[in-house]
């Protein structure tokens, strides 16, 4: 049985209007900085889709128009199980969407709202799925830029999908900003990020490390009082090793969290294969099942 649609609104009739009807409109499932999420169904085929809808008074500035064209353009060159790759855009005046499949499991974000930390086991699993991702968006030069829990979504399977490349660089774009401006979410930028340099694939494995922390205590390793606060602590402290933070963490855990955090990328992890290789090591000396999921859900090399 289908689902019975909201009450349309008006960006839900200018949405339906734009996209030719292809798409029925279900409801709006959430909400974010840039855009509106909204649950919807192929029309012919009735496949479940996720509509991301660019904020209208957002989608009026070029900049941000072509940031939101390039999240389409860079997921949509990645095939991979576990990136969430677009399979349709448009922009029709000031409605400007993304066609995505539907996601029903929730994001790592809401797991770290309702339990404040996530098993050690589970966050192996999750991180190596992830790093598993980013392996396959690197190698075809691709830099996220914004790896953070909110952008860490599950599929019904509870597989971990990797979305939100709204601010990824890739060899086939040019520099989207001025020189020395930093872009991402500062609690989850390597200090490179901070400062505005030109950053590789080694820049989404120290906020793996920043996501790894976070899951596992509770909190990142690094706060302060507005951006700039934050980003100096990334660039210029050494964070609290999360051993420290909490005993009960397994040292070889412990340890991949730690490299991940170094200040100098060439002291981290080099591809997120390595990442997800040491993750996996520490998933086998506690059971091998699960490392054994995880494995199932790679892809060779290209």
């Amino acid at each position: 049985m289908r689902a019975a649609a909201e009450a349309p609104d008006a960006l839900i009739t200018a949405l339906r209007q734009a996209t030719g009807n292809r798409y029925r409109i279900v409801r709006r499932v959430g909400s974010g900085g840039m855009a509106d999420v909204y649950a919807a169904e192929h029309e012919r085929l009735g496949r479940p889709l996720a509509v991301k809808v660019m904020h209208a008074h957002l989608a009026r500035d070029e900049e941000m128009r072509l940031r939101f064209r390039r999240e389409a353009e860079a997921s949509s060159r990645l095939v991979h199980p576990l990136i969430c790759t677009p399979f349709d855009y448009g922009e029709v005046g000031e409605v400007v969407y993304l066609i995505m499949p539907f996601l029903g499991g929730g994001c790592l974000a809401d797991d770290l709202t309702r339990d404040r930390t996530v098993l050690p086991d589970r966050t192996a699993i999750v991180v190596s799925q992830v790093a598993s991702a980013l392996d396959y968006a690197h190698r075809r030069g691709v830099v996220h830029r914004d790896v953070k829990p909110d952008n860490v979504l599950f599929d019904d399977d509870g597989n971990a999908i990797l979305t939100d490349f709204g601010i990824a660089t890739a060899r086939f774009h040019g520099r989207l900003t001025a020189g020395g401006r930093a872009m991402g979410t500062p609690h989850y930028m390597a200090p490179e990020q901070a400062m505005g340099k030109t950053l590789d694939g080694r820049a989404d494995l120290y906020a793996m490390g920043v996501m790894l922390y976070e899951c596992l205590v509770g909190f990142p390793p690094f706060d302060g009082a507005d951006g700039y606060s934050i980003g100096y602590k990334h660039v210029h402290e050494a964070p609290v090793s999360v051993l420290e933070v909490d005993s009960r963490i397994p040292p070889s855990l412990g340890d991949v969290v730690m490299k991940c955090l170094a200040k100098n990328p060439d002291d981290r992890y080099q591809r997120g294969q390595e990442l997800a290789e040491a993750l996996l090591e520490y998933l086998y000396s506690v059971g091998a099942h699960s490392a054994e999921r995880v494995r199932t859900m790679r892809t060779p090399e290209a």
